[in-house]
């Protein structure tokens, strides 16, 4: 929230969430009551199970004081949805509450502009929340659905698996490093600050993969989730990491750090039966999503991976 002051009538805490959040149109005859009373009432169909989501962002944390707001709207929403698509869940609702340090009229609109335009591009709706004064922080809970039975988890992978993940990697570390080192980051910022979740493809895994996980702490640390849930090991080819075309200049032992440890890349890492993978392929076409072979699932409990390269950390922690 910028210090600067917007020249606006006093608000109150409900007043607030009318002006900028509760005069929205419902997408789903399941919202049965949102914003308004003192919980929602959500009506899930026969056959579906809920699946939920939360995360929080902290200023001077998880994104950069002179971050545009529309962009942080996006990207609360972005990570949370990500979460769901590791799920193979469908999103349906979410719930937001926002610590301000003050009244910003101009920040609220902008923000609220950001979160609702990728709200209604996947047809989500706002059903509730809270709001309270205090350093800037921002949480928002998701909810989807899946076929009951169908939610893909991480503890399904199995020796002989392939490991895969959509589309490249490394380009949101990179930026993020360049944005702290002064630079503008202009070509690539937007996969830090605008990240696209995998939604589609997510849907499109449930049936074929045996386990997945969003990678926003870095493609070891989120594979490494799977691994230890699953009870088993792998090898990554570090000469099939997909990086992105930004990092080509640099070198391979940044690229790798970079693609593998910087996290906050929202693709999809998942583990997929060898004879599963031309069908998947040919699916994943459809809606424009690449996948690449970055590895096999093992017997064991190791992560390893071929060559001699070091990484910098183990991916991102926040203690």
């Amino acid at each position: 929230m910028r210090s600067r002051k917007s020249r606006a009538k006093a608000v109150t805490e409900f007043s607030l969430i009318q002006d900028y959040f509760s005069k929205r149109e419902h997408y789903h005859a399941e919202t049965l009551l949102g914003i308004g009373d003192d919980a929602a009432l959500l009506q899930l169909l026969p056959g579906e199970q809920l699946v939920v989501s939360v995360d929080t962002m902290v200023e001077g944390v998880h994104f950069l004081k002179d971050v545009d707001p529309k962009a942080l709207g996006h990207k609360l929403l972005a990570v949370n949805l990500s979460d769901l698509a590791a799920m193979g869940a469908e999103p349906r609702w979410v719930t937001l509450a926002l610590t301000l340090p003050e009244n910003d009229s101009i920040w609220l609109q902008q923000f609220a502009e950001g979160l609702f335009a990728l709200a209604s591009h996947y047809q989500i709706d706002l059903v509730g929340g809270d709001t309270t004064r205090g350093p800037l922080t921002l949480t928002l809970q998701a909810h989807g659905v899946v076929p009951v039975g169908k939610a893909i988890r991480r503890d399904g992978a199995q020796a002989g698996d392939l490991i895969c993940v959509t589309n490249r990697l490394g380009a949101a570390g990179y930026a993020l490093q360049q944005l702290q080192q002064g630079q503008e980051a202009a070509n690539i910022r937007h996969h830090l600050e605008r990240p696209m979740p995998c939604v589609e493809a997510g849907l499109r895994l449930r049936g074929y993969a045996s386990a997945m996980v969003d990678v926003s702490d870095g493609l070891l640390a989120d594979l490494e989730h799977i691994l230890q849930r699953s009870g088993v090991g792998a090898k990554l080819d570090l000469e099939s990491i997909p990086f992105h075309p930004a990092l080509a200049e640099l070198s391979v032992e940044q690229q790798l750090n970079f693609a593998l440890v910087a996290g906050d890349e929202y693709q999809l890492c998942f583990t997929l039966p060898q004879e599963a993978y031309p069908l998947l392929c040919r699916e994943l076409e459809e809606i424009a999503v690449p996948i690449t072979v970055v590895g096999e699932v093992e017997k064991g409990n190791q992560l390893k991976w071929s060559g001699d390269w070091s990484p910098a950390s183990r991916g991102y922690q926040h203690f």
